[in-house]
């Protein structure tokens, strides 16, 4: 398997690395860490205009066609500076009404995100050890239209989102369901989260909404796949971030006359944060592997499963020693090494952490098992 990148994917990663490095400075983060949305719009902007959205759009719909490849490249110099800006919410909804969608769908909701007037987030999870595929939340028909009520959790970045994709339980199966967040029977909730991101809790009370796909036909398996990943790729940039940051404090800081870097413990440390992220790095690529033509769902979800449970757990684990072999620096929030822990934790629990995601993974290698 060859987990090059190739040229195109490398520009999306250069441009990406440049305009982050650019824009996210120290005083940049403590501005929005303080903003009522916690969304740097500026930088959103300038993602636009450099095409980077688009870049990862199907062609047909006007983008560039990289798709979860290129996604996961975007994403992991995001997850590197930890910038503050909804990629992951936006694009994976993005992707899925791609896929999924009716024309007018894609044609309604696709330009606006490519040319930043609008944008998607999406709704995922719920209170409780609840299934991502197998949800509370109810959509009942309607007509041509549906009805949705239940209540969503942690519903990242609000803020700037026209429409929200929820996921809901149908006779035929688990669906996505497209909501206008300003619609008649939605409800918000605003909720700060560990990394300083504002979520929303959302609450739908016979809310309408329009079906993306067709319930039970794999597009509710589809966006949660595609999440798991790009939160796998999120975390993978922010674990490098870390030992980046890590590398750069032990060289520079001196104890018993020597460089904290030669010491064999701190060396041990690293070394273990550096094993964990090519784990990361490797699994994260086979799941996108896992993703292209041909197209086996049952090995994607399964090498999906395994991307974030490497990233929910090596993830947590670089920055918890990246934190310690800081000392009482590595908590102070003048400096920004904090910042990647925090990312790191919430990210790790997002979909559920590791013990949730092992058992999926279990209940898929013994459905394969049974089924063979």
């Amino acid at each position: 398997m060859d987990f090059s990148l190739g040229e195109e994917l490398e520009a999306v990663r250069d441009l990406a690395r440049e305009i982050f490095a650019d824009r996210v400075t120290p005083e940049r983060l403590r501005e929005v860490e303080t903003s009522a949305s916690r969304i740097d719009e500026p930088l959103w902007a300038d993602l636009v205009t450099a095409g980077l959205l688009a870049a990862i759009l199907p062609e047909q719909d006007g983008g560039a066609g990289l798709g979860t490849a290129g996604l996961c490249v975007l994403l992991e110099e995001q997850g590197r500076c930890v910038a503050p800006v909804p990629l992951w919410p936006a694009l994976t909804g993005a992707l899925t009404v791609a896929a999924y969608g009716t024309g007018a769908q894609r044609s309604h909701l696709l330009p606006d995100l490519m040319n930043g007037t609008g944008r998607l987030t999406v709704a995922l999870e719920e209170f409780g050890a609840v299934e991502p595929l197998t949800p509370r939340t109810a959509a009942v028909a309607d007509g041509p239209g549906w009805r949705l009520t239940g209540v969503k959790a942690v519903v990242p970045a609000p803020a700037g989102a026209r429409h929200v994709l929820v996921t809901a339980s149908t006779g035929a199966g688990p669906g996505v369901f497209l909501v206008a967040s300003d619609a008649r029977g939605v409800s918000w909730e605003s909720a700060e989260t560990t990394s300083h991101d504002m979520s929303a809790h959302l609450t739908l009370h016979d809310a309408a909404a329009e079906p993306v796909g067709t319930p039970g036909d794999g597009a509710a398996a589809h966006l949660v796949r595609i999440a798991s990943i790009a939160l796998a790729a999120v975390q993978t940039g922010v674990a490098e971030g870390a030992l980046g940051h890590a590398a750069g404090h032990l060289r520079e800081r001196e104890q018993f006359g020597r460089p904290l870097a030669t010491f064999q413990a701190v060396q041990h440390q690293l070394a273990d944060c550096y094993i964990d992220i090519e784990a990361m790095r490797v699994t994260l690529w086979q799941a996108v592997d896992a993703t292209a033509e041909p197209f086996d769902a049952a090995g994607a979800d399964r090498a999906a499963l395994v991307a974030k449970w490497w990233a929910t757990e090596g993830g947590l684990n670089t920055v918890h020693r990246v934190q310690h072999v800081h000392g009482g620096i590595g908590v102070d929030t003048d400096y920004p090494v904090h910042r990647h822990f925090l990312w790191g934790k919430q990210i790790s629990t997002t979909l559920g952490g590791a013990g949730a995601d092992l058992e999926r993974l279990g209940a898929l290698l013994a459905d394969a098992a049974v089924s063979s």
